[in-house]
């Protein structure tokens, strides 16, 4: 049976002492107000339902996502914690101040819609609630918070874009890396000719150190991929080309075994080239719009394709798992189409 007792300050307070279970009390402004929580708390615990919300009724999603920071995220990839942080300072920014237990779907739900009207695609506002999302789940499964639910996982999700067609139309090969060799840092023509040749992924190529190349075989080893499984990928002549003028070069520092190194942080240590700003100036030189770093590695697996590759061989040198997803990057030109029905290859110098 609960006790009722009037505290010095005016609240009264519901105190429930019950064998199996902690003592559990809570102040209240009103009387009734701590006769009904305890009626209804004893009632959660003859029926076996009671989770303890204190934690998760004081506990705001500022605090919980600074846990999940430091305890979840510092557990992953570099790249991974990256967007996670920047992900992770926006929702903070706009539901911080809410405890877990006052999150509820409607809320949620209307964090969506206002990311959409912004104009945010689907796939950042579903990463976004991935995050929030992944969040309560292991506040639920592993930090005991008392939360009975996940608020997350009652509301939609935006439907996923559709996957980008963008292809390299005649001309924009050359304008492309006449822009990047124009650049000082000769790093930049080289991490964009990799992309071209080889269809990696960003991260993939900047993070490559020179244990990983083996030129003398033609293939590159990549120990940690998107979907975390290692594979080789094997090496043109051009890329071959492009990765030992990389390796000799005369002036690459002695203090790292990067590939692509940057300059060195405050630390002292080399980090990956950045190469974001230096690739969209280099864009804009060009006069080319609407290209990502990301499309270089749909035209070279479109490329595989189109010189009769099948979708196993693609797949084994893209490292996609599933020829759903394979499918979404070999978008095949036409006019290359139409020359492989005549018996002819498509006009590919570059």
């Amino acid at each position: 049976m609960a006790t009722i007792v009037k505290a010095p300050s005016k609240a009264w307070k519901a105190v429930i002492r019950r064998k199996g279970w902690p003592t559990v009390a809570k102040s209240f402004r009103t009387k009734r107000d701590a006769l009904d929580w305890a009626r209804n708390t004893e009632d959660e615990m003859i029926r076996g339902v009671y989770l303890k919300r204190v934690s998760s009724e004081t506990t705001t999603i500022a605090s919980a996502l600074d846990r999940y920071l430091k305890e979840i995220t510092s557990t992953k990839r570099v790249s991974t914690q990256h967007g996670e942080k920047v992900r992770a300072a926006l929702i903070r920014e706009r539901l911080g101040r809410y405890t877990l237990a006052s999150l509820s779907p409607d809320i949620v739900a209307t964090f969506r819609d206002d990311r959409r009207v912004e104009g945010k695609s689907a796939s950042t506002v579903r990463l976004e609630l991935a995050l929030l999302g992944h969040l309560y789940t292991v506040a639920i499964k592993e930090w005991g918070l008392g939360l009975a639910y996940n608020p997350v996982a009652s509301i939609r999700r935006p439907s996923p874009d559709a996957g980008r067609k963008r292809r390299l139309s005649r001309g924009e090969p050359r304008r492309m890396l006449r822009a990047c060799d124009a650049h000082s840092n000769p790093l930049l023509g080289w991490a964009v000719r990799i992309a071209l040749y080889s269809g990696m992924r960003q991260g993939e190529i900047l993070s490559l150190t020179r244990d990983q190349v083996d030129l003398n075989r033609r293939i590159v080893r990549l120990n940690e991929t998107k979907n975390g499984s290692e594979r080789t990928v094997p090496l043109s002549r051009r890329a071959v080309r492009v990765f030992r003028q990389a390796l000799d070069h005369p002036v690459r520092p002695a203090d790292t075994n990067l590939i692509f190194y940057g300059e060195p942080g405050r630390d002292g240590i080399r980090r990956p080239y950045r190469i974001n700003k230096v690739w969209s100036m280099a864009l804009a030189r060009a006069g080319i719009s609407d290209l990502r770093f990301h499309d270089l590695r749909h035209e070279a697996i479109s490329r595989l394709v189109e010189r009769g590759l099948s979708d196993q061989e693609v797949a084994a040198i893209s490292g996609h798992r599933s020829m759903q997803m394979l499918k979404r990057y070999t978008h095949l030109r036409a006019e290359d189409l139409v020359a492989k029905l005549d018996g002819r290859r498509g006009n590919r110098s570059v």
